[in-house]
């Protein structure tokens, strides 16, 4: 494909409370065995885009481990790759990212040592599938300056976190928001971009030069009467990992056939970095319903309506009910668990009951596992 590809994944969100106080929002566990980044990079994949830099900064060494190899999504070994790129001390600067233009600023460098013509921008904390090769095509067809993703959202979904559009018939962007409190429309933009690679490094050093910083504000909204800015809507499944309800749901789309269909037996695939992990084992007294158990865990107990990541402990006479359990955790024999998330390596004595009532409960205990 003739273009590069930038993952913004720096970013940290308070509205995952606890969740993010451990991991970057972009390395946020998905549908058993996966991360966040994982769609957008087998989506850059598949796409055969070889060349891509990660841009990283918050809470970034679980992300960091996640991404140590490009081979888990087949990236360019020898012309091209995956890059890993964090804010680094330099002389004409030593500063953190300020925002997301800022980032690109502060590596400028891999998009001037590239000769590809075209760039694809996008987060790395958005769950869904694309062929951006037809995103590219519609981008040339449309002689843009710049291409946004856009999708149609429900009339009833509060959409105020989002960046909503307006477009005229041929498809153009006549109207941007960002975050608006009374949104004009419900089209919102995927936070997915397409430009010329050299288009890009001008705006950027425009941008660094009046200290502006954010991507949206100060290129996407600033520019928007000035360049021939298209939207490209998409309708398939699209959800950004924004809340711990939104990182709840997202997961619990997955216990629908539907849906784990479309992501892992329909082309093109989905990869994630593998773990050589037993198959789960299911004792004696195991029963499991409409659930996710992904490889590693033990299962003693009932699991309903639940999604439990890897190598995870149930023990004997535990209920699981519309929960997500995270990776390493240990329940303790004779414990109940409903509506609540429950943190990697967390442990959870048993006899327990915690359960979420008017909203989900988000759990986090360390203790000791084994006690003689």
């Amino acid at each position: 494909m003739r273009a590069i590809g930038i993952v913004l994944a720096g970013g940290n969100n308070h509205r995952m409370a606890e969740l993010s106080q451990q991991r970057a929002v972009c390395a946020m566990p998905i549908a058993g065995s996966y991360r966040s980044i994982d769609f957008t990079l087998s989506n850059m994949s598949n796409s055969h885009i070889q060349k891509v830099a990660v841009f990283t900064q918050y809470n970034a060494g679980s992300l960091n481990r996640h991404l140590n190899s490009s081979k888990w999504w087949d990236f360019g070994r020898k012309q091209g790759g995956l890059y890993v790129l964090t804010p680094a001390m330099a002389n004409e600067n030593s500063n953190w990212y300020k925002g997301t233009a800022d980032s690109i600023y502060q590596n400028l460098g891999f998009l001037t040592s590239s000769h590809e013509p075209y760039v694809v921008i996008a987060s790395g904390d958005c769950v869904y599938k694309m062929d951006f090769n037809k995103l590219l095509e519609y981008h040339i067809d449309k002689k843009a300056d710049i291409t946004i993703v856009v999708k149609d959202m429900d009339p009833n979904l509060d959409i105020s976190r989002y960046g909503t559009v307006q477009m005229n018939e041929d498809s153009r962007i006549v109207g941007f928001e960002e975050k608006p409190l009374q949104p004009k429309t419900n089209t919102i933009s995927c936070g997915i971009y397409v430009m010329r690679r050299r288009m890009l490094i001008e705006m950027i050093e425009k941008c660094a030069e009046e200290d502006r910083y954010d991507f949206v504000s100060d290129v996407l909204i600033r520019y928007k009467d000035i360049k021939r800015i298209f939207g490209y809507k998409i309708k398939s499944y699209w959800k950004n990992i924004a809340s711990v309800e939104d990182f709840y749901d997202t997961n619990m789309d997955f216990l629908n056939p539907d849906v784990r269909n479309y992501f892992f037996r329909e082309y093109p695939n989905i990869y994630s970095k593998v773990d050589d992990l037993p198959p789960a084992k299911y004792n004696p007294g195991a029963c499991v319903r409409n659930s996710l158990i992904s490889s590693g865990c033990i299962v003693n107990g009932l699991v309903e309506n639940s999604v439990i990541f890897k190598a995870s402990y149930i023990g004997n006479g535990c209920t699981i009910r519309n929960s997500i359990i995270l990776n390493d955790v240990y329940i303790g024999d004779g414990t109940t668990v409903e509506n609540c998330i429950v943190e990697s390596h967390s442990t959870l004595q048993g006899g327990r009951t915690l359960r979420g009532e008017d909203r989900l409960k988000v759990v986090v205990e360390q203790g000791d596992r084994y006690v003689l």
